[in-house]
This record gives C-alpha cells, structure tokens and sequence, in this order.
C-alpha cells in the first residue's frame, strides 16, 4: 500500500509515517495542502490520510480541489473537530471516511484497509476535459470534438493522467510511475513512443500536448507547437 499523509503538527505527522512504515506502508509525507495536493496529482496512491486543519486550506478544500481536478484516491480525514456537521461535510466534499482526534492507531489502519478494500472513490463526476477532449474515467469512452476515439490501455491511463494534470508540466518520473506502475524506465524511448501514438489517434486535438524539453510533458486547452 502506498499512503500520502498530510499532517501540520511535526510530531504527529512523524508518529503516522513511522507507524505506517512498521506496518510495511510506503509513506510520503507532507505538511501544507499545497504540497499535498501537487503530491496527490503527481503520485499514484493507493490512499490519503488528511488533517482537515492546515495552515494554507483546510481538508475540506483541498479534498473538494482533488475531486474536481479527477484525483479519485480514497481520502481518510482526520480532525479534532468530531461534530455531526463537520462529519457530514467531510463525506459531502469527496471524503471516504471521517476519524476524530485523538484515535488509536489501530483504528486507523482498520480504515485505511477499508477505504482501500472498496477500491477508488465513487465521488468524482466522472468526465475530465480539455479543449476539443472529453474523457469518461469511468466508461472509458473518449470523444475529440464530439468523435469517438478507441485508445490502447496505455494510451487511455497516459491521457487520463496529463489531463488530470493538465496546464502543469508532468515529469517522466511521474509518468514512469503513473502510467507504467514504475515498471519503466524514464530514460527509455517508449514514453515518447506513446506519446506519439497518443498523438496520432488525437489527430486535430493532438496540439494540446506540449513537450517540454528536458523535463516531460504539458497539456493545455490553448494548445500550441508540440516541441
């Protein structure tokens, strides 16, 4: 399992990874919704533990952006704040599940093993888009100003993943682990071989991906030369 936690407080933050690592979790840690969030959409977790008091934007914020930019891991919240109203928010803006402060660790792996048996959050609208682009995450149906196109698999997780991470520029690292589940390496070709063909069954919207020299890829609504 691969866990994000997203925790202000040094101390508690330090207790979760350790407690995780113990428990054989691969843990990324950060302390700002900010990070968190450039995290969320770069890496491929398997869950998110979130603090909903952070000192940039709260959970709820951070957890309602990662719904709307396609991010459908499943987010355990957690707070010190274990009223009805807060509970029932966390659950409305994209949360999987609610744990009040203080709680014993136990129980949070308890959660954590749950949100990640029922498999990725169900609370996503579903169609990404981008310029002429439309892509359903969950019918996996893609249209090119309203025609169909038929992708590879690969083809479908490498634009399903520059679209949610579209107008940032996506590293091949990111996509090496993304897209090929770390299995390849960033200095091979066969990332550009893909984005190639990707481009290709495109045709017209093909300009909204953008290389970027020496770094990986963008994908924008503007479009522009492909580098």
């Amino acid at each position: 399992m691969r866990v994000l936690v997203v925790e202000d407080e040094a101390a508690t933050r330090d207790i979760l990874e350790r407690g995780l690592r113990e428990e054989q979790v691969q843990v990324e840690a950060v302390g700002d919704a900010t990070s968190a969030e450039s995290r969320a959409c770069a890496g491929a977790f398997d869950a998110i533990v979130l603090d909903v008091c952070l000192p940039d934007h709260d959970g709820f914020t951070l957890c309602r952006r990662l719904r709307a930019r396609g991010i459908d891991t499943p987010v355990l919240l957690l707070t010190g704040r274990s009223g009805l109203g807060d509970r029932v928010r966390g659950l409305d803006v994209g949360g999987d599940d609610y744990l009040a402060k203080p709680f014993a660790f136990a129980e949070l792996l308890a959660r954590l093993r749950a949100v990640t048996r029922r498999g990725r959050s169900r609370h996503l609208g579903g169609v990404l888009s981008c310029g002429s682009i439309e892509l359903d995450q969950r019918t996996r149906h893609v249209t090119v100003d309203k025609k169909a196109v038929f992708l590879s698999h690969t083809e479908f997780r490498l634009l399903e993943y520059l679209m949610r991470r579209a107008d940032d520029t996506v590293s091949r690292d990111d996509l090496a682990l993304y897209v090929w589940d770390g299995k390849e390496d960033r200095r091979s070709n066969v990332m550009d071989v893909y984005v190639s063909y990707l481009r290709k069954k495109l045709g017209p919207g093909s300009t909204l991906i953008r290389t970027v020299r020496g770094m990986g890829y963008t994908m924008t609504a503007q479009g522009g030369p492909r580098g």
